[in-house]
């Protein structure tokens, strides 16, 4: 079943809140007392804006034939609020996060959570929660 904008959003925040911050807890374990915080706020943007573009993912899915969102369009999307946050950050300064963040420790973090969330919503939530696609993505 097609996931409903309820059910993107349910499973998104679901995501970030453990498979994002188990991704995370490795990078903020070993970045200085000073960047400890940004990690998380990168998540917390990500979830933010992310539900903002699922309204937009929402309406592009429902010109496609078959209502489907296939796995590369989950691919553009991920590419596209990692650049969109990224911009955020390094042109307008994003709370909470400062200018100078380091692209290489942003892009390392982003992709390891990114694979980490991709990975488990095409494996590990078909096979654990069976009624979770029945239901449209949808937990309440």
């Amino acid at each position: 079943m097609t996931p409903t904008l309820f059910g993107r959003w349910q499973t998104r925040v679901l995501l970030l809140a453990t498979v994002g911050v188990l991704v995370s807890l490795p990078f903020v374990m070993t970045a200085p007392d000073a960047e400890k915080g940004i990690y998380f706020w990168v998540l917390a943007y990500v979830a933010i804006f992310g539900i903002i573009w699922d309204i937009v993912y929402d309406r592009i899915q429902k010109y496609r034939w078959d209502r489907d969102w296939p796995a590369v369009y989950q691919l553009f999307a991920g590419l596209w609020e990692m650049v969109f946050i990224l911009c955020g950050v390094k042109l307008i300064g994003l709370p909470a996060i400062p200018k100078e963040l380091p692209l290489d420790k942003f892009l390392l973090h982003y992709s390891a959570v990114w694979f980490a969330i991709f990975t488990v919503s095409q494996t590990l939530m078909r096979v654990i929660f069976v009624r979770w696609r029945f239901r449209g993505g949808e937990w309440l």
